[in-house]
């Protein structure tokens, strides 16, 4: 298919190299390709058949959720099962709440992934804590000798790290002592590879992530900013978190994903949809490939920009490529606010249809919201309640409350933080159960599922916020 600058040479950021199994992340390899499962990671059959579905779709890792020591059980046997199946893709264990289940994992799979926001902290609760600074320091070294005993696991069983932050799940330790914001983001992450970097452990993948692309780029910006002033070169994992589905998905996704790419940030990436997951995998092929035209599109339309108005003329004749390409070429200004308005060109496309691609932009960039605005997860084995057929009932009944942010997760470990951006939340609370929230607040809890739908429809039409 055509493109728009398709000989443009392109250097990526540079950071060693890891080894996850027989794959290398970082380094001179390309961008990698990866995707969770969806399947409780206890039925292992399940999982399996899942795991090689996303690997013929081009899967290059695959992480399972792993809540518990049954868990790590059953990810043994899922690894038993694809190795005898042919298939050597490296699995990763995602971890949160228990950091004894993060040693065990280390033991059984390629690689673990913790989030620094529940690994040793507890369950955030959005209290604020007066902390002193020796007080602070005892936590940090409470962190410290804890994290040593996972790192000595990981080396004895060369097994790599990936220290995940999600801005919907820092601590309330980091909330108190840094606020909301990016550079608390940032120094949760830097608060683990402080020790790695101590102890000598290489063997680790970083990622922030976020809902919000503005912050989303941003903290990632300012991460590479925070390892090169401490000597660090950790490869980079990207994504932005509770994409959604469907164009809006895969647009929100292109901005904050993409954006970063054009800059040479990034040596992993997923793209998180409300969808199966192997339907992420050509996505995310579809923005590492155009890595290289977008940096020069990008500069090339930046350079250009008149009284506010990005303009990006383009030759694709794939509607899907244009999306990406667009978003993933606009996304750099608009994140930063050097254009607050876009224009798109592209001759064999209706303008109707360009339109409403760039209104999606815009509004994927926080620059200007012109529909209901969903913050969906993309689901795990932690998942509560029938996800997509949820999102469908939501969409069906709120597409026309311009403006309104949703959120809607599958279970707490992002709940109510992820959606701290959003004015309602619906959250899976247990099997069949959800709680809903306005904004941060939990306004009923254990609704059964079949009910929870209408139930959040009523909290929005009791606050005046849509009519019946």
């Amino acid at each position: 298919m055509p493109t728009t600058h398709s000989t443009h040479s392109f250097t990526r950021r540079p950071s060693h190299e890891v080894r996850v199994g027989g794959l290398g992340i970082g380094g001179a390899n390309p961008v990698r390709l990866q995707t969770m499962t969806t399947t409780d990671t206890n039925d292992v059959e399940g999982s399996v058949a899942q795991i090689l579905r996303c690997v013929e779709a081009g899967a290059e890792l695959v992480r399972l959720t792993t809540q518990g020591l049954r868990e790590v059980e059953s990810l043994a046997r899922i690894r038993a099962a694809v190795r005898a199946k042919g298939c050597d893709v490296p699995l990763v264990a995602d971890v949160h709440f228990n950091a004894n289940v993060a040693d065990a994992a280390a033991r059984v799979c390629e690689k673990v992934r913790i989030n620094p926001g529940n690994y040793v902290d507890p369950a955030r609760k959005f209290r604020h804590i007066d902390y002193t600074d020796e007080e602070y320091a005892a936590e940090l070294a409470r962190l410290d000798a804890r994290f040593c005993q996972l790192l000595a696991i990981c080396r004895q069983h060369q097994t790599a790290l990936r220290i995940g932050v999600n801005h919907g799940s820092l601590s309330d330790r980091i909330m108190s002592r840094y606020g909301d914001t990016p550079a608390g983001i940032v120094e949760s992450c830097m608060e683990f590879l402080r020790v790695a970097s101590r102890e000598g452990f290489a063997d680790i993948v970083v990622s922030i992530k976020a809902s919000n692309t503005v912050v989303m780029v941003e903290s990632v910006r300012l991460l590479c900013q925070a390892m090169a002033r401490e000597a660090m070169d950790y490869p980079l994992h990207l994504g932005v978190t509770e994409a959604g589905e469907g164009e809006d998905g895969r647009i929100k996704s292109a901005v904050g994903i993409g954006t970063l790419l054009a800059e040479g940030i990034g040596d992993t990436i997923r793209v998180s949809l409300s969808e199966p997951p192997q339907d992420e995998i050509p996505v995310a092929r579809r923005l590492a490939a155009m890595q290289a035209d977008c940096a020069a599109l990008r500069r090339e339309a930046e350079a250009a920009i008149a009284d506010g108005t990005l303009t990006l003329q383009l030759a694709d004749t794939d509607w899907d490529t244009l999306q990406l390409r667009a978003a993933m070429a606009a996304g750099g200004a608009l994140i930063a606010r050097r254009a607050t308005d876009l224009r798109i060109t592209a001759s064999v496309f209706p303008d109707a249809a360009l339109r409403d691609l760039t209104d999606r932009i815009l509004q994927a960039a926080r620059v200007r919201f012109t529909r209901t605005e969903y913050i969906s997860c993309p689901g795990c084995g932690r998942t509560l309640y029938d996800l997509p057929a949820t999102i469908r009932r939501i969409k069906e009944a709120t597409d026309h409350l311009v403006g309104l942010k949703i959120g809607i997760m599958g279970c707490i470990v992002n709940g109510p933080g992820e959606m701290a951006d959003a004015d309602y939340g619906y959250v899976g609370a247990a099997r069949g159960k959800v709680s809903l929230y306005r904004g941060k607040e939990c306004v009923e809890t254990n609704v059964p599922e079949a009910d929870a739908v209408e139930h959040l429809l009523a909290l929005i039409e009791r606050d005046g916020k849509r009519a019946l």
